[in-house]
This record gives structure tokens, C-alpha cells and sequence, in this order.
């Protein structure tokens, strides 16, 4: 299908070319008031509010509920959902609709903030699960079957099972199918933040998506691989154990009761586009990118490191850390996903046919950033141990209960063996590196120490200045 139908789109560019009078919201009046430059300014004649013949988010029967059903039907879901508050309230959603005060949640351990901010909300109680060290991409890796099957028969009344799927850096393990069949043999739903797949429904050379595989629910940031602007993504149900219709109710909730028709027209579109991406589309893409991987081979000291999505590329410079090598590089101009202590991350356009990247120059740029990186002598970053190790945990106390705690700032150089009060989290990726109510062991304050030499960003309740952290006050857990 070379141009699918966009009802949404097309239904503000009829509305628009009517040249329609505002006496309703936003009060810029179709940018008329806007003082934003010429080029912002053109978007807002299309930001419309509930008007007779745009539908309603909430209680769709339009358009939006023709552009929905279309979503639905690509990636073959019981009922899909547009999201205008990211892939974060997809997330808060499906924990919703599957826990509440007290249930406990069988958790991937390195899951994005959003996760754990809805096992906060819902007042259930995580059981962590910690994947491997992946020693080719060196970041903490994917689950294993095992890894699930020893955490339901310890647990086997958990309310939910959430794993992400692939993970920031595009690894995607073997094992979800597996998983997801065992979960469903307790009778438990699988939630799956798959954020960074949503190209993954155009089919080979990508990987399979979780809602092939079987999960219950799956949330999509378009806005991540797909053309959609930043904030939009999408929720699945395909499911006989969680409700869509639940789902729609904590969504109703928690999404904005004035959503944005431009985010939802980018939703729209980004649909068409993984709807009419075709063969020929992914050979130029593969072609494309071989190119630039090639360009890149050409570069004295650099490294680059494929992994399971094509999207995702991996480049280091042996001797330097990610975030020396993302400093030169944005000096040329060249801004990464982000940088770790190792490596910095690429996310690759989805090219397809009629569409171009400034591949060679780019490549030129990332030529002229490693050469500033001017001593070939620097010894190797030494492989860290992992941020987490292969155990299910709990945490050892509740948000409820740290709320009646005393809590203290001290120096995190003692604060071995202590209970931190609240998250503590690189970002990106977002990914806790210590959850509020987890005991704190020498590896975190290790890594912490690494993390933040290395010039690291963090979220959370860490002071950076003054080398602090806040924990539990001894003498008050009880």
C-alpha cells in the first residue's frame, strides 16, 4: 500500500482550508497571537481543540477512532491506543489496570523510571529481577526463562510480570517467547515496555515484536523509531487476562482531557508510515546503513558494534570514555542518543524509498571528532562489574512506609549497608540505579562513583556538588 489513508490528518487539513473562526481554546488563535518564529508559529493553525468533526480522545467515534482501528488492524492488537503523554502514561496504565495496594509485581530490574513510578503509585510491591552483564554491548542485558521461572514460583501470585523489550541499546535476548508462555501458564499478564520497537511491525531485518510473541500489553514510543514528535506513542491490548477496556479507563485517567491534535496527527502519519514501508524500503535502509558502517570502519581506533536492531549502532574509541567521545562529537555537530562510561549510542533513520541522510558527511565529522581524541597510548576502559547482579530482590521498604520515616543527607562514601529514600537515576537512559526503599551495597556507590567521574547526568534525589544522597535515618525504620 504506497499512500494509506491518514483520517486524522486529513481531517484537520479539510477543517484548516475551511478557514474556520475561533472563539474556543488555545488561546493563540491559530498561532495569530503566537510571538514564536515564522517556522513554529505555521504548525499552530493546526492546533485544534474538540470541535465538531475532530472527534474526541475520550470518547472516540470519528476519525480518531478510525485512525485508532487503523493502528489496531497494523499491528494486530484487540484495541490500540494513541498516547499524547508518552510512552510513560502507557506505562502508569497497564500497571493500573493490573495492580493495586499491596499485589505484588514481578519486575525487570533495569526498567525505565516510569516503570517503577507506577509500581510506586499503585502501592504494589516489586520483586526485582536482575538480568545478565551483556560483555559485547556492556550494559546489563535481557531475562532468561530461568530467570522468570524461579521469580513465579517464589511468587506465583504476582498480579503482573513487566519486562522491557529490547532494551535502550536494541538487545533483545532469546528468551521472550519462552517467557511469556510460562507466565501465561500461572495465569499471570506479561507487560512490556517496548519503547524502542515500534518499527518493529514492519517485519525482518528487525526483530519481532512482544505483541506477536504473545504479551498482554505493549507500549510503543513512535516518537522514538517512527516520525512522530517527541511525546507520542502508542498502547496495545491483545490479551484474555487484562481488560482494553480497563486499560481505557486509568488512560482516561491519566492522559490529558486536552490532548494535542498535532501529536495525534504525528501519530497518525507515523502509522502510515510503518503501514506503506515496504521491501524495497527496507533493501535501501540495509544498503544505507552497510554505507555508513563502512565509512565508519574506515576510522583509525573506532569501534563500532552491531546488536540485534538494525536501528541501533554503537561506536567507542578504546582508551576513552562515551561521554569524552559525545563532547568532540558535538562539537561537529553530531548529537547521540547518549554516552556511557563505554560507548555512545546511534539511533539510525528508517530510511525508505525518496528519503536521504547526510551519510558521508556525517561520517566526515565523526572522522574529525576521534582525531581530537588525540592519545592513541590511553590505556583501555577496564569492563565495570555489572550495575546489578543476577538475583531476585525486593525492595526493603515500601514508598508507605518510607513516608513515616526520617530521612537524612549523608556523604554516599557511608552510605554502604543504609536504605536510600528515593530513586537515584542516570538519564539518559533513565533506568534506576537505585530505587527509593533499596539497601544500598558497594557496587551501586562503585558505580556511582564511576558514573559521576565520567560526567555522567543523573535525576533524583542526589546532590552532585556536595557528593550526597538521602537515606533512611538509623534508628527511625521501625
Amino acid at each position: 500500500m504506497e499512500n494509506p489513508k491518514r483520517p486524522l490528518v486529513e481531517a484537520l487539513i479539510k477543517f484548516n482550508e475551511a478557514d474556520p473562526v475561533s472563539f474556543h481554546v488555545p488561546g493563540h488563535k491559530g498561532g495569530i497571537l503566537s510571538g514564536l518564529p515564522a517556522e513554529l508559529r505555521s504548525m499552530l493553525r493546526y492546533d485544534f481543540t474538540e470541535l465538531t468533526g475532530l472527534d474526541d480522545l475520550h470518547e472516540p467515534d470519528g476519525v480518531i477512532e478510525e485512525a485508532q482501528q487503523k493502528l489496531s488492524s497494523l499491528y494486530r492488537s484487540d484495541q490500540s491506543f494513541f498516547l499524547v503523554n508518552g510512552s510513560t502514561v502507557g506505562n502508569l496504565a497497564m500497571i493500573y489496570a493490573t495492580c493495586g495496594v499491596g499485589d505484588t509485581v514481578i519486575v525487570q530490574r533495569n526498567a525505565h523510571k516510569s516503570v517503577f513510578h507506577g509500581i510506586e503509585l499503585t502501592g504494589a510491591k516489586p520483586v526485582l529481577v536482575s538480568p545478565g552483564w551483556d560483555k559485547t554491548v556492556k550494559i546489563a542485558g535481557t531475562m532468561t526463562a530461568v530467570q522468570i521461572r524461579e521469580a513465579l514460583e517464589a511468587y506465583p501470585n504476582a498480579k503482573a510480570v513487566v519486562l522491557t523489550y529490547p532494551t535502550y541499546y536494541g538487545t533483545t535476548g532469546t528468551d521472550l517467547e519462552e517467557m511469556i508462555r510460562l507466565c501465561h501458564t500461572y495465569e499471570v499478564p506479561v507487560l512490556v515496555d517496548e519503547a524502542h520497537g515500534a518499527h518493529f511491525v514492519v517485519g525482518e531485518p528487525f526483530p519481532r515484536s512482544a505483541l506477536d510473541m504473545g504479551a498482554d500489553v505493549v507500549v510503543h514510543s513512535a516518537h522514538k523509531t517512527l516520525p512522530a514528535m517527541t511525546m507520542a506513542s502508542f498502547l496495545h491490548v491483545r490479551s484474555k487476562l487484562v481488560s482494553y477496556e480497563r486499560v481505557a479507563h486509568y488512560l482516561h485517567m491519566l492522559q490529558s482531557s486536552s490532548p494535542s491534535y498535532i501529536l495525534m496527527a504525528t501519530l497518525d502519519d507515523a502509522r502510515a508510515f510503518a503501514e506503506s514501508y515496504n521491501k524495497e524500503d527496507k533493501m535501501l535502509f540495509m544498503e544505507r546503513r552497510l554505507a555508513f558502517i563502512e565509512r565508519l570502519a574506515m576510522i583509525p581506533r573506532l569501534q563500532t558494534i552491531e546488536v540485534d536492531d538494525p536501528l541501533k549502532l554503537l561506536i567507542r574509541v578504546e582508551g576513552y570514555s562515551g561521554f569524552e567521545l559525545q563532547k568532540e562529537l558535538e562539537v561537529e555537530g553530531v548529537y547521540a542518543e547518549l554516552a556511557d562510561p563505554y560507548q555512545v549510542l546511534f539511533v539510525l533513520p528508517l530510511l525508505k524509498i525518496g528519503s536521504d541522510y547526510r551519510f558521508e558527511e556525517i561520517g566526515g565529522k565523526i572522522e574529525s571528532a576521534v582525531a581530537r581524541l588525540d592519545d592513541p597510548g590511553r590505556m583501555p576502559n577496564l569492563v565495570e562489574a555489572p550495575l546489578f547482579v543476577e538475583e531476585v530482590s525486593c525492595l526493603a521498604y515500601t514508598v508507605g512506609q518510607l513516608a513515616c520515616m526520617t530521612t537524612e543527607w549523608i556523604s554516599y562514601e557511608k552510605a554502604v549497608g543504609r536504605v536510600v529514600a528515593a530513586s537515584i537515576i542516570p538519564y539518559p537512559p533513565g533506568i534506576p540505579l537505585l530505587i527509593g526503599g533499596e539497601k544500598i551495597k558497594d557496587k551501586h556507590i562503585q558505580s556511582l562513583k564511576k558514573l559521576l567521574q565520567m560526567g555522567a547526568k543523573f535525576q533524583g534525589s542526589i546532590r552532585i556538588n556536595e557528593g550526597q544522597i538521602v537515606v533512611v535515618k538509623e534508628g527511625t525504620e521501625e
